[in-house]
């Protein structure tokens, strides 16, 4: 019988996989060496990385120079962490808010978004509001297709400028942009791409800091990288790509 397959695992048995190895503490904003698969909180690697570039636990060499351009979000262990870890998103959602508070700065449409649903989801329970299974899936599939349709736009935004500096390529006419924190590299070279009529996405290098970014890499994380403390618009440079030896 289905009771007699549910066997109960204790969160402690769990612990040494969903936990960050740097700071011990449960994985927030789960980032992951592509080299070895080993996980950690983004922000405790990049801290890791400015002076190391070796793996925290196995040690091998990420990369001589570039270790940053290696590691990448992990979506899918975070939302596993938040699963198992009762509290724990609302819990950081909350420190979120308070830190943007601080600074005075708007909270970001991501924590927004989620604090506003959450808000609704009890307000409904509260009420006594009961629904039919057609009329939830009906309400589930209409939620789905408005969050399709959404266009990333309740995502945190990043103000981007994007200027040429390669007198092979031609500027674009409007090079401040805004767009979800979680849009890549790889999103901006098809973006230029498409405006500058380029053959494909592939000819371009994208820069910050005279750095080339790897096309994996986040705005988010280009920014608490790349520009730290440094104010927006974040200010990013294209060019013909170049084959390195």
């Amino acid at each position: 019988t289905p009771k007699m397959l549910t066997r109960k695992i204790k969160l402690w048995d769990i612990n040494a996989h969903i936990t960050c190895r740097l700071c011990n503490g449960y994985l927030i904003d789960a980032t992951t060496v592509t080299e070895c698969l080993h996980t950690f909180c983004r922000s405790c690697l990049v801290k890791y990385l400015e002076e190391n570039n070796t793996c925290p636990t196995c040690r091998i060499v990420i990369h001589q120079s570039h270790p940053l351009q290696y590691i990448g979000h992990d979506r899918t262990m975070q939302d596993i962490v938040y699963k198992l870890v009762p509290g724990l998103q609302e819990a950081e959602m909350k420190k979120q808010r308070e830190f943007y508070h601080k600074l005075g700065m708007e909270v970001p449409g991501d924590i927004k978004g989620e604090t506003c649903s959450t808000k609704q989801h009890l307000d409904s329970h509260r009420n006594g509001e009961t629904k039919a299974d057609e009329n939830f899936n009906k309400e589930t599939s209409e939620e789905k297709q408005e969050e399709d349709n959404d266009y990333h736009r309740s995502d945190e935004q990043v103000s981007i400028c994007l200027e040429c500096n390669s007198s092979k390529l031609r500027g674009l006419k409007r090079k401040w942009i805004r767009c979800s924190a979680q849009a890549t590299v790889l999103h901006l070279k098809k973006f230029i791409a498409k405006k500058l009529n380029l053959s494909s996405f592939n000819e371009l290098d994208i820069l910050c800091n005279e750095e080339i970014l790897g096309k994996d890499h986040t705005l988010k994380f280009v920014v608490v990288t790349r520009w730290r403390f440094k104010k927006a618009p974040l200010l990013l440079h294209y060019r013909p790509k170049m084959d390195l030896l």
